[in-house]
């Protein structure tokens, strides 16, 4: 085709060259050097384009004479073009006489329009319509059978997955005396490779090298593509090893496809070590290659040099130009790495650059909403996807799902969970395990377990992912029984607990207390054979600790060592944690130091951890130290880790440096709670500094809401016993404005302060408020303004009794009581 004429769309065509009026779609026509029209349109409303070839076939002018005389005058015969004829037979229903159509072409008298034709009806895919086409053309008297038509329909079947009609006309070929050939097994091969028979794929290329039918490339590739989509790579790394040996070098899609095949068989390594082999050769990858190594470098963790591929190709466009499978997978990075705000970036920049999101980069993009509970954000790429002319399916209802079920809304879930059902879309697996995980992490189990009887009754079987759902939310509430249950379903159903469900069930019963059971299973994993992980120890080691049960946590590290199980940054934290509980600080450095000689060095619960023993053993300049440490280490320290270092620092009477922590927290923008406002009120009681307490006034008022009584009531006591009645009140003035509940406690620190500041009016006016708000005085209080009185002179001894006895008439009760 000449370059000239050739339609290739700017990206940017449809925002660019968007007019602000609309308009109609404009038709073109071009002119190919090969004689072939392509004709299209351009909608500039829509942003869309569509170019197709027209192909005329053999029309009336090239039939023979005597055929032409005959047809010329009979106003029944039509001289359709063939592109125009597969047009109309798409148009017919299934039930329609297709027959009939076919019968009013001229063109059915030129033989050689017929593998014309079934090459332009198999490309649109439609397998009803070439099935009726096909059997018609056997019927012709001027049909003859060959190789190409025989071949096209092969691969039309493959295409939908019909291995059995494929390989029927494979024989009915040889009965027309059509003799298969490479093109023919290819198509073979291609289909059973589809239907994922890769033994059936093989058996087919040993037919052909016994029938003396010499293999091309795209037989090893089809083969090999077999072997790979079913999740044998072994064997597709055999066939692409014996390509070679046969003389057949593999080309740039061979390359993708045994990359392919390592992916699929979630051989991630060894795909990125066939790479680097790749890069040695002088074929250079392309954007298909890329896409694979990005996948595989996603799924190892690798989340840097996968950016960087990334970037690379959009660098060097000419070369290999990232596309809407690579945006996808940059999408889903960032949602696995925890950086939803970079997904939506990736999205948009795809769709800047003129790409067009299909159904799978919106799932992607709606599933990392949904895997970090955003469901407003959620809700809205699923409404986008409707707007956008896709219909959402299960993995989009999925994704929603989730979304409400981790932002702690079950009763949304459901709603999703019925509209998905109402729109005629089956619920699979991972649905109904993400149903069961919205209802059973809420505290809905009963729910739960209907939603497994549900999947059983529509034939959906529970697996172990199920299971260990199901067991983490009986331990997350306290449900005894229940995990002992559904270990018992699970039993009956044939699901055998792997490590992931073993550890689920041990952790259910640590949470709930229940050690010696957690013990009994743990025992049980190993007498199945069942390989246990540093998660498995972490759990049994951090459940014993919890309990107090120290030397049976270090029996488990003893056990873990013995089993040469690499010990993660979990595991180091909870034994470290175990030591500086029994006061083995000794033992806690040793193993500290231990841990900052792998690879990835202590993080901040290891610190924190640290932070603790430390604390314990008074060391405070060591724990100091180890704060100090992790800065150097670049190791970002957290709430938990401050907190810990506010509690040694008071701990160690050295309030000062509790509230350069607070401002260190301040400047970090690291969020505080209430162990944190506690530890800064006790540093600023100790050190009376009355300014810091404004400033610790201030932080806190945004909270007081949220707060519990305790911490309010200590912020009001340290302001009090300043002598700060004053600013006490307007403190307390400002909680009541917000709601909290006051209750006698509150009061009580109230009027203690205010009489230790000899403050008996307001005293006495703060017993007013509690009549007036249902709360009666306790008699101490009545008590300790009496005593007051009898120590503050006649004046104000009289006008005190005054208002007591006042308050006295209000509760008759009390009165008698303080009488008595």
């Amino acid at each position: 085709m000449d370059t000239s004429i050739q339609f290739r769309p700017h990206p940017l065509t449809p925002t660019l060259l968007k007019p602000k009026s609309k308009t109609k779609p404009i038709p073109f026509t071009l002119r190919c050097s090969s004689g072939e029209n392509q004709v299209g349109f351009v909608d500039y409303n829509k942003g869309e384009r569509q170019v197709q070839v027209h192909v005329p076939g053999f029309k009336q002018s090239d039939l023979p004479k005597h055929i032409r005389t005959r047809v010329q005058h009979d106003r029944f015969q039509k001289d359709w073009a063939l592109s125009e004829l597969v047009s109309k037979i798409l148009k017919l229903t299934q039930h329609e006489d297709v027959d009939g159509l076919l019968n009013r072409w001229v063109g059915r008298f030129a033989r050689k329009n017929y593998p014309i034709l079934i090459r332009e009806i198999s490309q649109t895919g439609s397998l009803e319509h070439s099935n009726q086409v096909f059997k018609w053309m056997k019927n012709q008297k001027n049909y003859f059978a060959n190789n190409d038509i025989y071949n096209m329909m092969i691969r039309l079947y493959a295409r939908h997955n019909q291995t059995d009609q494929a390989r029927g006309l494979f024989f009915e070929m040889q009965k027309w005396r059509c003799k298969p050939d490479a093109e023919t097994y290819n198509a073979l091969i291609s289909a059973h490779g589809r239907a994922g028979q890769w033994r059936w794929a093989t058996n087919i290329m040993e037919d052909m090298l016994r029938a003396a039918v010499p293999p091309t490339r795209s037989t090893y590739n089809n083969l090999i593509h077999a072997c790979g989509s079913s999740g044998n790579w072994k064997e597709a790394l055999k066939v692409s090893k014996k390509m070679t040996e046969n003389g057949v070098g593999p080309d740039l899609v061979t390359h993708n496809i045994v990359l392919s095949a390592f992916k699929t068989g979630s051989q991630y390594s060894k795909a990125l070590s066939y790479f680097e082999l790749m890069k040695g050769t002088k074929i250079r990858p392309d954007t298909t290659t890329l896409n694979i190594v990005i996948h595989c470098l996603v799924k190892l963790g690798h989340f840097e040099k996968a950016i960087d591929i990334f970037h690379s190709m959009r660098k060097k466009r000419a070369q290999c130009d990232p596309d809407i499978v690579t945006f996808t997978s940059i999408i889903h990075l960032y949602s696995v790495a925890g950086q939803i705000e970079n997904c939506k970036a990736v999205f948009d920049t795809m769709i800047a650059e003129g790409f067009k999101p299909n159904i799978i980069s919106y799932n992607a993009l709606l599933g990392a909403y949904g895997s970090r509970g955003m469901n407003e954000e959620a809700l809205s790429v699923f409404n986008n996807i409707k707007k956008n002319g896709f219909r959402p399916d299960v993995v989009s209802y999925t994704s929603l799902i989730n979304a409400y079920g981790k932002s702690r809304n079950p009763e949304k879930a459901m709603e999703v969970f019925n509209k998905m059902k109402k729109n005629k879309l089956k619920p699979n697996l991972v649905t109904y395990n993400a149903m069961i995980d919205a209802f059973g992490s809420n505290g809905f189990l009963p729910e739960a377990v209907n939603m497994l009887h549900e999947m059983e009754t529509n034939g959906v079987q529970p697996n172990i992912v199920t299971i260990s759902t199901l067991l983490a939310c009986c331990g997350r509430y306290g449900q005894k029984v229940k995990i002992d249950s559904i270990l018992a379903a699970a039993d009956t159903r044939g699901i055998r607990l792997n490590t992931v469900g073993y550890n689920s069930a041990i952790g259910s019963y640590m949470n709930i207390g229940e050690c010696d059971k957690a013990v009994t299973l743990y025992k049980s994993m190993r007498e199945k054979n069942v390989k246990p992980d540093s998660v498995t120890f972490n759990v049994l080691i951090s459940g014993c600790s919890k309990m107090s049960k120290y030397t049976e946590a270090l029996k488990f590290f003893d056990e873990m060592v013995d089993l040469n199980i690499t010990m993660s940054n979990e595991v180091y934290s909870s034994v470290i944690s175990v030591y500086s509980k029994q006061g083995q600080l000794l033992e806690a450095e040793s193993l500290f130091l231990k841990m900052k000689m792998t690879h990835g060095g202590p993080d901040v619960v290891a610190y924190t951890a640290m932070l603790h023993a430390y604390s314990t053993a008074e060391k405070w300049d060591n724990a100091f130290a180890i704060f100090q440490e992790m800065e150097i280490k670049g190791v970002e320290p957290d709430l938990i880790s401050c907190c810990a270092l506010m509690r040694a620092f008071n701990r160690g009477n050295q309030p000062a440096k509790v509230l350069v922590v607070a401002e260190f927290m301040q400047d970090r923008k690291i969020p505080m709670n209430e162990s944190i406002y506690y530890e800064m009120l006790s540093a600023c009681s100790i050190l009376q500094d009355w300014r810091k307490t404004i400033e610790l006034i201030g932080l806190m008022e945004p909270s007081f809401s949220v707060m519990s009584v305790g911490l309010l009531n200590q912020l009001l006591h340290s302001v009090g016993k300043l002598g700060k009645t004053e600013t006490m009140m307007k403190v307390f003035y400002k909680i009541v404005a917000t709601g909290v509940e006051i209750n006698n406690s509150t009061y009580t620190v109230l009027l203690k302060d205010l009489l230790a500041a000899q403050n008996w009016r307001k005293y006495l006016e703060v017993m007013e408020w509690m009549e007036d708000s249902g709360i009666t005085p306790c008699i101490d209080m009545y008590q300790s303004i009496l005593a007051f009185a009898q120590t503050s002179g006649r004046e104000y001894s009289v006008a005190i009794q005054d208002r007591v006895e006042r308050l006295r008439r209000k509760n008759m009760p009390i009165r008698s009581q303080v009488n008595r």
